[in-house]
């Protein structure tokens, strides 16, 4: 399918159910994890330090403090309290970019990781909150441990209006940084065209960043002298988009993607692509457990 001529007004029910579609897909995927005794997708920083004592054979080295091993010339490790629940937050950065696919659009793919964080914290007890972000705050599921938070949270992202809307991650991040008061897992869900600056949010909490791509905008084909709409400001592009032009742009995404991911190394947040034909469950799989 074509993604230059694909509309953004499928109707109220074709939304309704692909969201519905997500959700049970969604939903499925994590009572089969659980049924398979896999563990939760997360592995946040729910602890509380409680002490420190010197090291004995069978303690969890990553728990050792260097600094006070090196002034005692013996090692010690810091001793933790998990905290009965871990608070999880995802984020969906909407903007026109993201009204664009082959097969499926990329909002599609970030609903579903939703969906599939959502029921996960669910299932593991852990409180779970949804925002959605275009220049501004747009909207907030509330803190809850009810089915329905995650229900509502991929029917708002499914249903949000992207045309002419750009998504500012360095508005989203200072904005969160006032809300989210409680340290949380911050899961942040968009494609990521701008370079933001998180380092402040991730201080403060653990965030993550899943950056939502179809292959065809990183590897696009010729299509010779074309007309294109931008989705995010609806301008009128005309040019000729022969073979030197799109490798001149597919080189550029790629230099704007090793900044990008540069800048989330230097600052500590996990990262990882997630493609609109890949398989979404073990995207985050792969990111939570430390494999991308």
């Amino acid at each position: 399918m074509d993604p230059r001529i694909k509309s953004e007004d499928d109707g109220k029910d074709g939304k309704l159910n692909n969201s519905h579609h997500i959700l049970l897909k969604a939903r499925r995927q994590i009572i089969g994890d659980r049924i398979g005794n896999n563990p939760s997708l997360f592995r946040g920083e729910g602890y509380d330090f409680i002490e420190l004592h010197e090291y004995i054979p069978g303690d969890d080295t990553r728990h050792i403090d260097w600094n006070i091993t090196a002034k005692m010339q013996r090692p010690y490790v810091k001793v933790f309290r998990e905290e009965r629940e871990l608070s999880v937050v995802t984020v969906a950065m909407l903007g026109g970019s993201l009204h664009f696919g082959r097969d499926r659009f990329k909002i599609e793919s970030v609903a579903e990781a939703v969906a599939l964080i959502g029921y996960s914290a669910l299932s593991n007890g852990d409180l779970f909150t949804h925002y959605n972000f275009s220049e501004t705050l747009v909207d907030e599921v509330r803190p809850s441990k009810k089915r329905f938070a995650v229900a509502m949270s991929v029917e708002r992202v499914m249903g949000a209006q992207l045309l002419r809307r750009h998504a500012d991650y360095n508005a989203m991040a200072a904005t969160l940084y006032r809300r989210v008061k409680r340290r949380s897992l911050i899961v942040i869900i968009g494609d990521f065209f701008e370079i933001p600056d998180l380092r402040l949010l991730a201080k403060k909490h653990e965030v993550v960043a899943l950056v939502v791509r179809d292959r065809l905008e990183e590897k696009p084909e010729p299509m010779g002298y074309t007309s294109l709409i931008d989705p995010e400001t609806g301008i009128l592009l005309e040019g000729d988009f022969n073979g030197r032009n799109v490798k001149r742009y597919a080189q550029k995404i790629r230099e704007h993607d090793a900044a990008l991911f540069e800048r989330f190394q230097k600052v500590g947040i996990r990262s990882a692509k997630l493609y609109t034909d890949a398989n979404v469950s073990v995207t985050l799989r792969r990111i939570f457990e430390g494999r991308v």
